[in-house]
């Protein structure tokens, strides 16, 4: 059997294998993206039964296989509880590991990735920052490390002042200060509708973690339109004598 590695990196996703086993993907700063059998991680008391399910940070140690890892332990510094008991939030996370497993390759260094998907899941438990504005953020961050977002449009003359700011700040400063700052609703739509047609042209396919955190807009939408209720008239004792 080879030698042991450890790899920082994040659980991206993870299934069922066997009746006991599970299956994770792995985004690692120094191999990519890899696939790895946690063995035994279904059992009751496993020790791996926290650390291979997603959003799971921290260090794996794994055995390599020809076609796949195995893993053998993990010390896990980031759960993301908070998130993960979050549905709306949890919704936008797993789109998020979902978008980095897409550009993710196996052994490439994904460093870049890896940070940004960290400060982009610390920005969804914030709640002073719009979840929109995040994926936006984090969408248009991806594809930069990646090249595939055309960073000419921070001069677009066609693009209010606000949205090209917002644009050439996403693009290139450090991941530190990438949350902070907000835009006004007007601005926000505008660099949605920008990055949508982006993604459209440029995605093979379409990320199927999209269509629960859709239902959840759609649902968000209906609930804020829907007339309230209104409140019920309290029973009045009736003081009538016979």
């Amino acid at each position: 059997m080879s030698e042991a590695v450890i790899l920082t990196g994040m659980v991206l996703f993870a299934a069922p294998s066997s009746e006991y086993d599970r299956r994770v993907i792995l985004l690692t700063k120094e191999r990519g993206k890899i696939t790895a059998f946690a063995r035994g991680a279904r059992r009751p008391g496993s020790a791996l039964m926290g650390a291979a399910v997603p959003f799971c940070l921290g260090r794996f140690r794994l055995f390599e296989g020809r076609s796949a890892y195995t893993l053998a332990s993990a010390q896990i510094d980031y759960y993301f509880s908070e998130l993960r008991t979050d549905l709306e939030g949890s919704a936008y996370g797993s789109y998020f590991m979902e978008l980095a497993g897409y550009y993710g390759r196996e052994n490439l260094d994904a460093s870049m990735m890896l940070n940004l998907l960290y400060v982009s899941l610390k920005a969804l438990e914030n709640k002073n920052l719009s979840n929109r504005l995040v994926r936006c953020v984090f969408e248009m961050r991806m594809m930069t490390i990646n090249g595939e977002f055309p960073t000419d449009l921070a001069a677009d003359p066609s693009l209010s002042e606000a949205a090209r700011y917002m644009i050439a700040f996403v693009t290139a400063s450090p991941l530190k200060t990438l949350y902070t700052f907000t835009v006004t609703e007007p601005v926000l739509e505008e660099v949605e509708n920008i990055q949508s047609r982006i993604l459209a042209r440029t995605l093979d396919r379409r990320m199927n973690s999209l269509d629960v955190l859709e239902a959840l807009g759609d649902y968000s939408r209906m609930m804020e339109h829907a007339p309230a209720e209104k409140p019920e008239t309290p029973l009045q004792e009736n003081t009538e004598t016979v």
